[in-house]
């Protein structure tokens, strides 16, 4: 075992913590993780992020079914458009150059950041 191999573990166990406790995907982790931290080209870390992503979202998944915390008719209808759309993803990010790819995960963070600020601000209690 490396100190990459250390390393991916960690990255693997924070990506974990985060896809369980606030529900984020794995990818947000994941991939700048392999881009910034392991130089890896960007569509390497899409696949590979996609790939990892399976086991955690599976076991966060099996969790939150067993407490009560999923919608079974969103998440159906949720992962079947999710299967069609990443196999279209996927089709599309291989032919897209890895700098365009980063730039548009980048922008995507930052809108996702944007809207969840603007969004989830407490609310003042009503008299």
């Amino acid at each position: 075992m490396t100190w990459g191999d250390l390393v991916a573990i960690a990255g693997g166990l924070v990506a974990g913590f985060l896809s369980g406790t606030i529900g984020i995907g794995g990818g947000l982790v994941f991939v700048p993780f392999m881009t910034i931290g392991f130089r890896i080209a960007q569509p390497l870390a899409q696949g590979t992020s996609l790939a990892a992503v399976i086991p955690t979202a599976v076991v966060g998944g099996i969790t939150h079914l067993r407490r009560g915390n999923v919608r079974r008719d969103a998440a159906i209808w949720m992962g079947v458009g999710g299967v069609v759309g990443a196999a279209v993803g996927a089709l599309v990010a291989v032919e897209v150059p890895g700098s365009i790819l980063a730039r548009l995960f980048g922008a995507f963070l930052l809108f996702s950041a944007y809207r969840i600020l603007v969004t989830e601000r407490p609310t003042p209690p009503q008299p």
